[in-house]
């Protein structure tokens, strides 16, 4: 993957603007022999700066082990290393969480093999990620973070420590204690001109806020200067402990207005629509695959290698609408992080080329929708197959922190060998990039009425409970070449209750489907997703054997809720009967 390519993606996502900080810190032994803190801290360029943002932390060692200066520095350099070796899809709370969780699990490990259990590598943490217009907090210790806002200290964390007689104390939670973490979290808006201060025990229980809110202001722009002189002011009233405190200013924030989002987003020029035999860049259209008035299909051949790809470029009927051209450009973001057989793969673009398209590869075969056209009522061993292939691909998006939103019959490709293959990631939630302020907003829910999950019709976020939902969409229509709900006029007036979507037996088209079946099916497209699958391995579980537990529930269940349509067969032969014996009574 060149790095060009991808710096133009982003930027393109981003706009001009950048989230630009400034550090300032300092640490001393004070008037212990051993300085047993660390701090650190991290801005990178270019498009990990958007993607990841700024980082900053700091760590105070356990007194009583001999190992707590290396478990301080140690937590903070490994925490920023690997914090920004994460995918850059995860949302920041998932990446610190993984990294926090290993990292103490291997200070807790080494810890356990010394002689001496006082002599475990344990240390406080307390840290803060800046990306977009947030601050993310993590903390576990008595370490503490504050934000000074307009002449305002607010502390933000709490101390995890028990006050003993005096100025004792004994810490309850910490990084290394135990081989399960539990780290406070908490996100904040940050606003130019916010100051965050980060301390060791060391600083804030010798000084006051007041005092401290004075000493930054007397150094106001001089971070260096202003932590030496909380140090020196802390050691003056009497601290004993070593003396930690970095201090971090916002600068600038990278929320662009919409007109430089536009610009970002048109740096690139549409192509004109092409034709059999022209060229664009080095690649020379073979066939038009479709020509629509979204976007434009090509079999291009790479005149490098001779390989055949599918070109795509947008329409310049959008040429002026940012949300398209928005979710065309996260689409290839979103593909060349992708990495598996049963997801379509989009390939470098040219570095120099002006114009706006992506490659992807070729895949021969037939849609999803064609396969269920031309095999109206399958076996369902193949469908189960079918259905375990692309959950296998689901969970790449999944684990990447991607929701697909959009998954429909259309978008699923059948190969030569009969391998499903996802396509089009343009209207793709990335986590990681849900947590980027921008002013474009998605007015209207993405994907195909049809398929969409109710929650997110309504307005709600998606999950992926609801890719669950679409893929059983799906599921269901493979297996009897129907829709599971019947709403009237859902194109032009979609429902705006959960109680619309009622869903109808299977049974009712295909009688040699099993019960069992039937009710996973009912189960992944439950309306509310709280009572759907939480995991797509639980819905192809029950669709492989039954499910004692739902069954046992649809035996004990009422006629009604069992087979609505014996239960009203039923009670019209119930009342035919009491019409016929009144009318004989009456009249005999």
């Amino acid at each position: 993957m060149n790095s060009h390519g991808v710096e133009l993606e982003d930027s393109a996502l981003a706009g001009k603007k950048s989230l630009k900080l400034s550090f300032g810190g300092s640490s001393c032994t004070g008037k212990k022999a051993e300085n047993q803190d660390a701090f650190a801290a991290h801005l990178p360029s270019g498009s990990a700066r958007f993607l990841k943002g700024g980082l900053a932390c700091i760590a105070d060692g356990v007194s009583c082990s001999e190992n707590s200066q290396q478990a301080s520095s140690t937590s903070v350099t490994l925490f920023i290393e690997d914090y920004f070796s994460t995918p850059d899809t995860w949302p920041v709370k998932m990446a610190a969480a993984r990294v926090l969780s290993s990292l103490n699990s291997w200070l807790y490990h080494h810890g356990q093999q010394g002689h001496a259990r006082h002599n475990g590598l344990v240390t406080t943490f307390s840290g803060v990620i800046f990306k977009s217009n947030t601050a993310h907090f993590f903390h576990v210790g008595d370490s503490r973070i504050y934000i000074l806002r307009q002449g305002t200290l607010q502390q933000i964390t709490r101390d995890h420590c028990h006050q003993q007689a005096g100025r004792k104390t004994f810490l309850t939670r910490a990084l290394g204690m135990d081989s399960c973490l539990e780290v406070d979290y908490q996100a904040e808006d940050i606003a130019l001109g916010d100051i965050i201060l980060l301390t060791t025990d060391g600083i804030h229980e010798w000084l006051t806020e007041c005092e401290m809110v004075d000493i930054i202001g007397d150094h106001q722009g001089q971070l260096e200067q202003a932590t030496a002189a909380l140090s020196s002011a802390a050691l003056a009233n009497g601290s004993d402990d070593n003396l930690t405190c970095l201090l971090v200013t916002v600068d600038e924030l990278p929320l662009a207005e919409i007109d430089e989002v536009h610009r970002s987003l048109t740096q690139l020029v549409i192509p004109p629509v092409l034709q059999e035999g022209q060229k664009i860049d080095h690649y020379e259209v073979q066939l038009v695959i479709h020509s629509g008035t979204r976007s434009h299909l090509y079999l291009v051949k790479d005149i490098h290698n001779d390989q055949l790809q599918v070109l795509k470029a947008p329409s310049e009927n959008f040429k002026d609408d940012v949300q398209y051209l928005e979710g065309f450009i996260r689409e290839q973001w979103v593909g060349r992080r992708l990495n598996h057989s049963g997801v379509m793969k989009i390939l470098p673009r040219p570095e120099n080329s002006p114009f706006l398209y992506h490659v992807c590869e070729y895949i021969e075969g037939i849609t999803l929708r064609q396969w269920i056209y031309d095999n109206p009522k399958p076996d369902l061993k193949p469908v189960r197959d079918m259905l375990d292939k692309i959950i296998k691909s689901l969970r790449a998006f999944q684990r990447l922190g991607m929701i697909h939103r959009d998954l429909k019959p259309e978008n699923i490709m059948i190969d030569k060998r009969g391998r499903p293959i996802i396509i089009d990631f343009g209207t793709v939630f990335v986590a990681g990039l849900g947590e980027i302020s921008t002013p474009l907003m998605e007015h209207v829910p993405v994907g195909s009425v049809d398929y969409i999950a109710p929650e997110y019709l309504l307005g709600e976020p998606a999950t992926d409970r609801s890719d669950i939902f679409s893929l059983a969409v799906i599921a269901y229509e493979i297996i009897c070449g129907k829709l599971p709900f019947d709403i009237s006029d859902m194109q032009r007036n979609p429902p705006t209750k959960f109680e619309a979507w009622q869903y109808q037996s299977i049974r009712k088209y295909r009688k040699d489907v099993p019960v069992w079946i039937d009710l996973a099916l009912r189960k992944a497209l439950s309306p509310r997703p709280r009572f759907r699958y939480p995991a797509y391995s639980e819905f192809i579980h029950d669709l492989l054997q039954p499910n004692a537990q739902l069954m046992k529930r649809f035996k004990s269940a009422p006629l009604l809720e069992r087979n609505p349509m014996a239960f009203w067969k039923f009670l019209c032969g119930l009342l035919f009967a009491v019409i016929c014996f009144q009318y004989f009574w009456f009249f005999s």
